[in-house]
């Protein structure tokens, strides 16, 4: 089957599968806060000598990005800082206490939202208040996303100072017109500039995000955009696939589908940006993920260590991952927790001494067989299956085996290299909790 045809039979609604199950499909009713400690004390207690994950989502952004899928508050108003930072805090140390000692820290990340929204000397205030009660591993890795547009040296150095060594850049794209449309703005020298101020610092890895299939999105534009990248040469490129979801982000209303380039177009849009990464020595790692061969994302395909999780992919694994602020989801491993979606929720509960968990899931024995297949999958392009693959996983197989996307032997699937811009459509033929609940509405963005 050609590519285009490819195309058209595989560009469905899909999940990304940082999670099985996915967020939408999760058995809410049969989940309560207590089981969720109970969870989190006993994942902790099991594997507290590997060190656990840290996720910290802070919301504020001082324009909306209309292209953006995240969980933000649009303000410009900076006294929200000191009361988010302290319901921070408070939340860390209720879950220090569950946990009953001060725990070794693996994996920080900062997301957002935009993190360096927060000045220098709050983040300061808020990483040094979570170090009071945990201590990070010998191998720990911190890392937070910056906007171009309002990061500081301050910032780079304060973040560094507390032990930070990766930062990743959003830029999306340099064309002015589509810049304009999704109200993201940043010049190639803003970011050349602080990629080597970042470096200079003593900063081991710098991620840049691009997207494709934005609305007024060229192959002439992005490959300029794409040009600028390679000669600022960052050791990592996020290459998304933009998700339209106009029902759940109106920001996304302010253009339609006919600004949008469509899925053939779409397509070609990825080739290009995939071709000129990997002519440029990048390494494809899973999906949408590009590092050269000195980093540590590539490092650890090449050792079979990559790891995938409501973070996206990373070199190290954690058993316990927790989420703190608005909207953040925590993973122990046989459990799923996320927090309320609003600010103001969010800080009352925290402030009335409870957790602020608005729903989850408890995995069973079959979700936990299906999430180890589907993390192989996403991570490592194939599967290694104990179990016999049952039948009904088998027929929704035929057809990708029979259009090359896919080998199978003795229960072994490979990805071939035609399946790998459908990863998202592989994965869906194990998703035995997709095909039960199928949806009445969309709650995915396109596979492509």
């Amino acid at each position: 089957m050609d590519t285009l045809a490819l195309l058209k039979k595989y560009n469905v609604a899909a999940p990304r599968y940082t999670s099985y199950p996915t967020v939408p499909l999760w058995d809410v009713d049969k989940f309560d806060t207590k089981q969720w400690l109970f969870s989190v004390k006993n994942c902790f207690d099991n594997s507290k000598n590997d060190g656990i994950s840290l996720y910290i989502h802070l919301p504020f952004c001082e324009s909306l990005c209309t292209y953006c899928g995240c969980n933000t508050r649009i303000t410009k108003n900076h006294k929200v800082e000191n009361p988010y930072i302290e319901a921070l805090l408070k939340e860390w140390q209720m879950y220090v206490n569950v946990l009953g000692e001060k725990p070794k820290i693996k994996e920080l990340h900062l997301g957002g939202g935009t993190p360096t929204f927060f000045s220098a000397e709050n983040l300061s205030k808020l990483i040094e208040g979570i170090l009071e009660n945990s201590e990070p591993t010998v191998d720990s890795e911190f890392s937070f996303e910056a906007h171009p547009d309002n990061t500081s040296e301050a910032h780079l150095q304060t973040l560094y100072n507390l032990g930070f060594r990766r930062l990743s850049l959003g830029i999306q794209d340099f064309d002015e017109k589509v810049q304009r449309m999704i109200n993201r703005y940043q010049t190639p020298l803003q970011v050349e500039l602080i990629t080597k101020l970042a470096r200079k610092i003593g900063y081991q890895s710098v991620n840049f995000d691009l997207i494709y299939g934005l609305p007024f999105q060229t192959l002439n534009g992005l490959e300029k955009t794409l040009n600028h990248v390679m000669r600022i040469n960052p050791d990592r490129i996020a290459f998304y696939s933009y998700a339209h979801v106009p029902w759940l982000k109106p920001g996304q209303r302010r253009y339609t589908e006919q600004d949008l380039p469509n899925s053939e177009m779409k397509f070609e849009l990825y080739n290009l940006g995939k071709s000129k990464l990997l002519e440029a020595g990048f390494e494809e790692i899973g999906m949408d993920h590009f590092a050269k061969k000195t980093d540590s994302l590539f490092i650890a395909l090449e050792q079979n260590n990559l790891h995938r999780n409501f973070m996206g992919y990373t070199n190290q694994y954690t058993a316990l991952l927790i989420g703190l602020g608005v909207s953040s989801i925590s993973d122990s491993q046989n459990a799923f927790a996320q927090n309320a979606k609003t600010v103001e929720s969010y800080l009352e509960k925290i402030n009335n001494n409870s957790f602020a968990i608005e729903k989850g899931h408890i995995l069973t024995d079959r979700d936990l067989k299906i999430r180890k297949q589907i993390t192989e999958i996403m991570c490592n392009g194939k599967g290694n299956f104990i179990d016999e693959i049952s039948k009904p996983v088998h027929h929704k197989l035929v057809p990708l085996i029979n259009d090359g996307l896919i080998g199978l032997s003795e229960n072994k699937l490979i990805v071939n290299n035609a399946g790998k811009p459908f990863l998202r459509n592989i994965c869906m033929a194990f998703d035995e909790r997709l095909w039960e609940k199928t949806p009445a509405t969309q709650m995915f963005s396109n596979a492509i």
